[in-house]
């Protein structure tokens, strides 16, 4: 078995079909299932079920997969650690976070690594923190900034910013002429809302309110904040999103007010796997943003 079986059977793992990976890997598609037979022939069992109009990974492929992803993430690491024995870190760093302050917070620590570490790439991914967690578990980053609440069973995480909970609201709607700067979970009880995607997020939110078993008057579940603050303008209800210092702000349509609810804070936390060892060029940046974090204490 070499190097690139591991390559040609993960690309075809990945698509699914043996034209688009062998499109993928630049060659042919006859000699790429030449190889992938081969392999399978070494192992003495099929990894793939091949039918008429359909490839699916054999109980057999998923299990060497696992084991496949691994072996590479160590080549990677061998050759990313021997050069920078020379010429100091370098690679590619893959780092995911949610939106909201995830973005700032991030920007600030590149920035602040990157001085002492030119040589670095970043390859930088957005989305919620469910999809994070699942893009960690199948090996696609090493770091992210993610948001309370997640399962801790298989990431180490260390808490980086606090921030309370808002509600936006369109100026026409009445709770926006109200000249002080937060709202009660009880004005917005049967308001129209527009609120984030995530199931505990939902749950948190009823939480709040007076009557926490009554169902929210939702009108739009919304994943990312540009979303959320787009509607908001345009009058289709009141956003409740975290605060997101400097991205977040009153005019242009909208009104921007804390909920006076003492458990209406949003946390954000960096986070690794428990499961699979950081690159070198990983644990630098780790030490370098936990470094950041103790001086602001």
């Amino acid at each position: 078995m070499e190097l690139r079986h591991i390559r040609y059977f993960l690309a075809v793992a990945e698509e699914l079909n043996f034209t688009k990976a062998a499109e993928k890997l630049c060659i042919a598609q006859p000699p790429l299932s030449r190889q992938i037979k081969d392999l399978e022939e070494e192992l003495g069992s099929p990894l793939f079920e091949r039918k008429p109009h359909s490839l699916t990974l054999t109980e057999e492929g998923v299990h060497f997969r696992q084991y496949a992803i691994r072996i590479l993430e160590l080549v990677n690491k061998s050759i990313d650690d021997v050069k920078e024995m020379e010429k100091g870190l370098q690679g590619r760093l893959y780092i995911a976070s949610v939106e909201g302050y995830a973005p700032r917070l991030l920007a600030g620590w590149i920035s602040s690594f990157q001085k002492d570490n030119p040589h670095v790439q970043y390859d930088l991914w957005s989305g919620t923190t469910d999809e994070i967690i699942s893009r960690m578990e199948k090996g696609l980053c090493e770091l992210a900034v993610i948001m309370t609440p997640f399962s801790e069973e298989k990431v180490n995480s260390i808490p980086v910013h606090s921030e309370p909970w808002v509600a936006i609201i369109p100026q026409k709607d009445p709770l926006a002429s109200k000249k002080r700067s937060y709202v009660t979970p009880e004005e917005l009880t049967g308001c129209e809302l527009i609120i984030p995607s995530r199931q505990s997020r939902r749950q948190e939110i009823r939480s709040w309110m007076p009557d926490p078993t009554k169902p929210l008057n939702v009108r739009c579940y919304v994943a990312h904040i540009t979303s959320a603050v787009e509607l908001a303008r345009n009058g289709v209800g009141i956003t409740i999103f975290p605060n997101s210092q400097g991205i977040i702000h009153s005019g242009d349509g909208i009104e921007v007010r804390a909920i006076r609810q003492k458990n209406a804070v949003a946390n954000y936390h960096l986070i690794w796997s428990r499961e699979r060892p950081l690159s070198k060029t990983a644990e630098a940046f780790l030490a370098s943003v936990t470094a950041h974090l103790s001086k602001q204490k």
